[in-house]
C-alpha cells in the first residue's frame, strides 16, 4: 500500500458541510432505463453499470465538453469488476432512480475501470489521499471541476444517511449547493489540489550521482524483516496482505533467517483461509493475523506472484507442503482463470448473489450434509470445526490448524458440494501486465517442478499476447476483451511482459522470447522514458493532470523496479551495456526515495543488490 501524501486535507470546509448535513434521502424505486452509454464499452466493470439509470459517460472528451458547455461539475467514479464495495454501491446507490435523477440534473457522471486505465486511477488516487489524509480505496468517488481538477472525494457512500455517515443524496446536495453558492471556494480548493498534483513529478528529487549502495539494501531487508509476525507469518497488519515484493526481497537479498521468514509465511498462508483449500489459489487479503478471515476476491496477479515464490521456495527446501501450494495455485489458474485463447482472466468476484464469500464459506449444517457425521468429526480438529464459527452470521471459513495430512482427502466431498453452488463472476478481460506475471510463474514453476503443461501454458499465453495485443502500428496494447485489444500499453505492461519472456527464454532456451523481450525493451524506452531516469507510467496526454511515475511497490512490485531488473537481465544475456546503463539510470532516479523509505521500495532495493553484484536482474 502506498503511503498517504504528507499534506493536510485542503477542502475541510466542504468535508464539514457534507458531514454536518441532516438531509434524509431514501432510495427510490422503479425500473432502470434499458441502457446508458456504457453499454457500448468492453470493460466488464463498465458493463456492470450499463443499465444504471445514471447518465454515465466513459472517460473522454464527450463528457468533459458537456461539463464545460453546461458549467457542471464532473462526478468521477473509479472502480473495478471484482471490487466488493463497488458492487454494493452500484446496487444500493447507482441503480436507484431518485438518486440517479440528482446525478443527472446536477453533474456529468463518468465511470472508469481502474484496471483498464491505471494512469487515471493513479492520478485520482493521489488526489483522494491529498483531499483526505485517511482516504484511499475503491470505489474512488471524486467531484471535479470541468477542467478535471478534483475538490472532494470519498469511497463508498450509502443510499441514505446512517450512523453519522452521510448518504449519497446528502453528498450530492451539499456538493451542488457549494458549486452554485460557493463557487470561488470550490475553485480555490480545486486549483490548489491541481497545482500540488502537477508538482508530484516536478518536485521529485533529482537523480543521485551514485548508485544505491549495499547499506541501503541491508536497510530495506531490515525494515521488512522488522515487521515480521513470528507467530503467524506475514508482515504487519491486520489487515494482512501477501506482499510479494517484500517476500521477493527477503528471499533474494536476505540471509538464512529472512528466507525462513518467507517459508514460514508461505506455509501459514497456505494453511489459512486466504488459500482456497478446495480449489487452490489465494484470496486478496485477510482481516485478521491468522489468515482466516479473507476478503474473497481472487486476483490473477496475487496468484501468479505467489505461485512463482512458492516454486522457488520449494526448489530450495524440497518441502512438499510448498510444492502442494504451488501446484494448487497454478492448477487453479489453468482451471478457472484461463480463457480459451490461452491468456488469463483478471479476477474472480468476492461475492455471489450479493453475499461476500457465499461460494467459499460453510454453515455447520452444510458441512455435516457434505461430510456425514464421521467425516465432520474426523476433520473437526484439523479444520477448527470444534470451535465456534469464525464469521458473525454462523458461517465458517475453511482453514487448517496444522500441516495437511491424509484427512484432507475428505475435502473431495466438500469440493463436490461447493461445485453445486453458483460460482462468483469472473472478470474476463485479459491484461498484458498480469499475463506477464502468469507467464513468468508458469515458466519458472514448470521448470522447477518438472511440469511441461505449465511451460506449455506459458508459451501459449505469451504467443497470444505478442500476436494480438497490438495496435495497427505494432505497438503493445494493455487490455484484451470482447475479441479485441485496446488502450496503449503502460509501463507495467512492458516490465511484466518482459519478465515473463525472460523467464520463458531461461526455461526453454528458445531465442524467440529473447528477441521479443529486446524489442519490447526498446519500445518501452521510446514511449515512456523519463529523461531523469526510469519510466513514466503512461505517455502524456491532454486529459491527464500530470504524467504519473511510480517508484514504490503497491499491491504488486513497482513497474519501475521490475523494469530495472529486466534491463539488468537483458544486459547480462546480450552483453550490451546500453541495457545496464538504462537500469542504472532508473536506480539513480529512485536512489533518493530509496534512501528515505527503503522498505517501501523493496523491488528497487532488489535491483540495487543485483546491480552491485554485477549480474542479471532475475
Amino acid at each position: 500500500m502506498r503511503r498517504s501524501l504528507p499534506l493536510r486535507p485542503v477542502a475541510r470546509w466542504l468535508v464539514a458541510a457534507v458531514a454536518a448535513a441532516a438531509l434524509s434521502c431514501g432510495a427510490g424505486g422503479g425500473a432502470a432505463r434499458p441502457a446508458n452509454r456504457l453499454v457500448h464499452e468492453s470493460s466488464p466493470y463498465l458493463l456492470l453499470h450499463a443499465h444504471d439509470p445514471v447518465d454515465w459517460y466513459p472517460w473522454g472528451e464527450a463528457a468533459f465538453a458537456r461539463a464545460r458547455r453546461e458549467g457542471k461539475p464532473i462526478f468521477l467514479s473509479i472502480g473495478y469488476s471484482s471490487c466488493y464495495w463497488c458492487h454494493v454501491m452500484q446496487r444500493e446507490v447507482f441503480s436507484q432512480p431518485a438518486i440517479a435523477e440528482r446525478m443527472n440534473r446536477w453533474f456529468v457522471s463518468v465511470a472508469v475501470d481502474r484496471e483498464e486505465h491505471p494512469e487515471i486511477d493513479e492520478v485520482y488516487m493521489t488526489a483522494a489521499r491529498l483531499l483526505d489524509a485517511e482516504g484511499g480505496g475503491w470505489p474512488n468517488n471524486l467531484f471535479l471541476t470541468p477542467d478535471l481538477a478534483p475538490f472532494f472525494s470519498g469511497t463508498y457512500f450509502p443510499p441514505a444517511d446512517r450512523a453519522g455517515q452521510p448518504g449519497f443524496p446528502t453528498v450530492l446536495r451539499k456538493i451542488h449547493d457549494a458549486w452554485t453558492g460557493r463557487r470561488q471556494e470550490v475553485a480555490a480548493t480545486a486549483s490548489r489540489v491541481a497545482v500540488v498534483l502537477r508538482q508530484t513529478i516536478a518536485a521529485q528529487s533529482a537523480p543521485a550521482a551514485a548508485l544505491p549502495d549495499a547499506a541501503v539494501v541491508r536497510r530495506a531487508v531490515a525494515g521488512v524483516a522488522g515487521r515480521y509476525d513470528a507467530e503467524w507469518g506475514g508482515f504487519g497488519g491486520p489487515p494482512k496482505f501477501p506482499e510479494p515484493a517484500e517476500l521477493s526481497l527477503l528471499w533474494s537479498a536476505g540471509g538464512a533467517g529472512e528466507r525462513e521468514m518467507v517459508v514460514d509465511t508461505l506455509r501459514k498462508m497456505g494453511r489459512g483461509a486466504i488459500y482456497d483449500q478446495l480449489d487452490g489459489g489465494f484470496h486478496r487479503y485477510t482481516l485478521d493475523r491468522e489468515w482466516r478471515l479473507p476478503h474473497f476476491e481472487k486476483m490473477l496477479y496475487d496468484n501468479a506472484l505467489l505461485a512463482e515464490q512458492l516454486a522457488a521456495a520449494w526448489q530450495a527446501t524440497r518441502d512438499p507442503e510448498l510444492a502442494r501450494l504451488a501446484r494448487g495455485t497454478l492448477d487453479f489458474l489453468l482451471a478457472r482463470m484461463a480463457l480459451p485463447q490461452g491468456v488469463f482472466a483478471a479476477a474472480l468476484d468476492a461475492e455471489t448473489d450479493g453475499v461476500e464469500g457465499a461460494y467459499y464459506t460453510w454453515t455447520d449444517a452444510a458441512l455435516r450434509r457434505a461430510l456425514g457425521a464421521d467425516g465432520y468429526q474426523d476433520l473437526a480438529p484439523l479444520c477448527g470445526f470444534d470451535r465456534t464459527a469464525n464469521l458473525p452470521d454462523g458461517r465458517r471459513t475453511l482453514f487448517l490448524t496444522a500441516a495437511p495430512d491424509a484427512r484432507i482427502q475428505r475435502f473431495d466431498a466438500l469440493r463436490a458440494a461447493r461445485h453445486a453452488r453458483r460460482p462468483p463472476r469472473r472478470d474476463d478481460k485479459a491484461l498484458a501486465d498480469w499475463n506477464g506475471m502468469a507467464i513468468a510463474a508458469l515458466a519458472r514453476a514448470g521448470q522447477a517442478l518438472g511440469e511441461p503443461r505449465y511451460l506449455g501454458a506459458a508459451e501459449r499465453a505469451a504467443g497470444f499476447v505478442l500476436a494480438r495485443f497490438r495496435a495497427p502500428d505494432g505497438t503493445l496494447l494493455h487490455t484484451w476483451s470482447a475479441g479485441a485489444a485496446r488502450v496503449p500499453a503502460f509501463l507495467d505492461d512492458y516490465a511484466w511482459l518482459l519478465r515473463g519472456l525472460l523467464a520463458l527464454h531461461s526455461a526453454t532456451g528458445d531465442e524467440r522470447w529473447l528477441r521479443e523481450a529486446l524489442r519490447l525493451a526498446d519500445e518501452m524506452e521510446r514511449r515512456l522514458r523519463d529523461p531523469r531516469g526510469g519510466y513514466f507510467l503512461s505517455p502524456p496526454y491532454e486529459h491527464l493532470l500530470f504524467q504519473p511515475k511510480t517508484l514504490e511497490d503497491g499491491a504488486y512490485p513497482s513497474g519501475n523496479g521490475v523494469a530495472a531488473l529486466d534491463l539488468l537481465a537483458l544486459a547480462e544475456r546480450t552483453h550490451q551495456d546500453v541495457y545496464r546503463r538504462r537500469a542504472e539510470d532508473a536506480l539513480r532516479a529512485a536512489a533518493p526515495e530509496l534512501d528515505r523509505h527503503p522498505a517501501a521500495l523493496a523491488t528497487f532495493a532488489l535491483a540495487a543488490g543485483a546491480a552491485q553484484d554485477g549480474g542479471g536482474g532475475e
